[in-house]
Formats: structure tokens, C-alpha cells, sequence
């Protein structure tokens, strides 16, 4: 019988849990792309298969470093439809008219209608979310990974030999930067990009306000590195890892952060003048950045697939635009700039 106290997939935080706090799980499949000889998982043109959502900031990472890398025509991707409900993210119907590249059936399975149904071919046991992003195997029908992090690291190196010399050049992760990246990464993580969901998905004000205050900290601390940098860039002048983990989350954050995640104490446009010239750098300059960003995507995922914190599924219509552009400031940073003579 039931108690009405069960957890749904779309409940983020357990309906008995009095902490009221969100906690991400880990992910499930953790194997790895090598070129080492002998490797489970050697690099091969066409044998893997990215599902992705437009709206997620963690499958974002991988679009961006699967560009960056020159990976367009050695792993194809899907996305998903925008809307995900009780059996987590669905594939789109041939009629749907979704924006986005490849936002269709998926091409290996035209029989399966959701995400979900991947995982339980991979592990029919499977007993956790069904997540995006899925970095799938053809040649052995499994999954090879579902941690961003991890997949975006094997784009980094291990496909180099197929891809031309100026993609290898790419280097995201150079080795000089590895400890400050790894150290940035660690409390932009926790704070900033996992930040918002457990500031968002607390259903007590005590977890609200013990996400969202360091939040916003973090956001400062963000902020200071970008003025007292040489930039235009996290760390000078090339993009790093720092950039890509860190621009998933920014880029996304007066869209629906604002409102729909109570992150409120400031927005990007008006609040942080450093983040938001960076944000704009790479959304407007970088095609990596802008080209696999999906404004319908992000608003409409959120607001209409979170009904534990949206019940009635209302999209807010602002802010207009959803990104200024790089010479554009909104009013009442304008005014200040006029103010002080600049």
C-alpha cells in the first residue's frame, strides 16, 4: 500500500528527508577511453555515441569539449527532448519541432522511446538516475561513462591521433595549470555549479540558505580572479577546463538560476562585471561556446520539468535577452559607467 511518502524520479530531494538538503549521487559508469594497448576502450572513429540535453550543464561540458577538440566527425551525438518527467529524460518524436541539432529519435535504437532504456540494456540491474551526459560504446552496447568530468577528459587526449594537428594543439588541461585547475574546479564545483541545484532543490530555508550563501561567495571569489587576471580567459590567454566547467553554469544562471533557484542576491548581468565580460567572450567569439548553447532548452527543461519546485510548469518570459551582447550593458550598469566617466 502506499504511503504517498515514495520518492519520484522528479522528487530532488526525498519527501522524508527532514534535512530538506539535495544530494547528488554518483555516477554509475566510470570506464575510460585510452590509447594505452590493450585498452577495454580504444579510441575509434564512429564507435562511440554521446546522448546529451541541451538544457544540462554537465552534458553541456562535454559539446563544448567535444568542438574544441575537433571530435565533430569521430563521435556523433543526440540530445534529448527538453522535457523530462517520471521516467526521466525522453527521446524527441519525428513531429516534435525541437530547436537544436540532433534533436531527434535515437538513431541506434529507433525502438526506445527514453534515455532510461539505454541504461537498463547496459545494465538491466540498473538502479540509479539516468542521467545525461552518456557516452555510449556501438561495438561492445554499453555504456562507457556518465561522469562529465571524466568524459571530458578522455576528449582532451585520447583521440588525438585521428584528429587533424591543429585539434591536437588544443590542450585544455596543460600541465603547468593542473594544480591550480584541479584546486578551482574543486570549490567551483561544490559551490557554484552543484551550488545552485542544492540552493534550488532545498525544501527547508535552512538548506536554502546554507547552499546559497556560499554560493554567492564562491561567485565573489569567481569575480576577483577574473579582474586581477590578465584574461580574457580563466587563465590568460587560452581556454582551459577552468573556463568550460565554470561557463555551463554562468551561462545559465540570469536565465533561470535567478528565479526558478532563489539564487538571488545578484545576477550576472548587473552584479559581476568581470564574469559577465568573460561570459560574453565566450558565448559571442568562441563558436564551441555559444553554438551548443540552447536558450529554449535550459528555460523550458527547468521550469516545466521541476514540478516540485514549479508545480503549475510557468516560464517566466525574461530577462530579455537571455545574453547581452559583448558591447551591451543593462541600464543600470550603464548608468553607473556614466557616473564614474567610462
Amino acid at each position: 500500500m502506499s504511503t504517498g511518502n515514495e520518492s519520484k524520479i522528479t522528487d530532488w530531494v526525498h519527501p522524508n528527508d527532514k534535512s530538506g538538503e539535495f544530494k547528488r549521487g554518483p555516477s554509475a559508469f566510470r570506464n575510460f577511453i585510452s590509447r594505452e594497448p590493450g585498452a577495454e576502450f580504444p579510441p575509434e572513429k564512429d564507435r562511440y555515441h554521446l546522448y546529451v540535453s541541451y538544457a544540462c550543464p554537465w552534458a553541456h561540458r562535454t559539446l563544448i569539449a567535444r568542438k574544441l577538440k575537433g571530435l565533430e566527425d569521430i563521435i556523433p551525438y543526440t540530445s534529448v527532448h527538453w522535457h523530462m518527467l517520471e521516467k526521466g529524460w525522453r527521446f524527441a518524436e519525428p513531429d516534435e519541432k525541437v530547436p537544436g541539432d540532433n534533436v531527434t529519435k535515437d538513431p541506434l535504437h529507433p525502438e526506445y522511446t527514453h534515455l532510461r532504456q539505454i541504461y537498463f540494456q547496459a545494465e538491466p540491474k540498473y538502479e540509479g538516475r539516468f542521467t545525461v551526459p552518456t557516452l555510449y560504446d556501438k561495438k561492445k552496447e554499453t555504456i562507457v561513462s556518465n561522469e562529465s568530468s571524466e568524459i571530458i577528459r578522455m576528449f582532451y587526449t585520447e583521440f588525438d591521433d585521428l584528429i587533424p594537428e591543429k585539434f591536437k594543439d588544443v590542450d585544455l588541461y596543460p600541465e603547468n595549470l593542473r594544480e591550480e585547475i584541479d584546486a578551482t574546479n574543486e570549490w567551483t564545483y561544490d559551490n557554484i555549479n552543484n551550488g545552485v541545484y542544492k540552493a534550488g532543490f532545498a525544501t527547508t530555508q535552512e538548506a536554502y540558505e546554507k547552499a546559497v550563501i556560499p554560493l554567492f561567495e564562491a561567485l565573489d571569489k569567481a569575480e576577483a580572479n577574473l579582474a586581477k587576471g590578465p584574461g580574457p580567459y580563466y587563465y590568460g590567454e587560452n581556454i582551459t577546463e577552468a573556463d568550460i566547467r565554470l561557463y555551463t553554469t554562468i551561462v545559465r544562471f540570469d536565465v533561470v538560476y535567478v528565479q526558478h533557484f532563489k539564487t538571488n542576491i545578484r545576477d550576472i548581468r548587473s552584479g559581476y562585471p568581470h564574469l559577465h565580460k568573460w561570459l560574453r567572450k565566450l558565448y559571442w567569439d568562441v563558436p564551441a561556446f555559444g553554438e551548443t548553447t540552447q536558450f529554449e532548452h535550459i528555460k523550458n527543461h527547468y521550469t516545466k520539468s521541476h514540478r516540485q519546485i514549479n508545480p503549475p510548469s510557468i516560464t517566466p518570459v525574461g530577462p530579455h535577452p537571455n545574453i547581452l551582447k559583448k558591447d551591451e550593458e543593462v541600464p543600470a550598469v550603464k548608468a553607473a559607467l556614466k557616473a564614474a566617466g567610462r
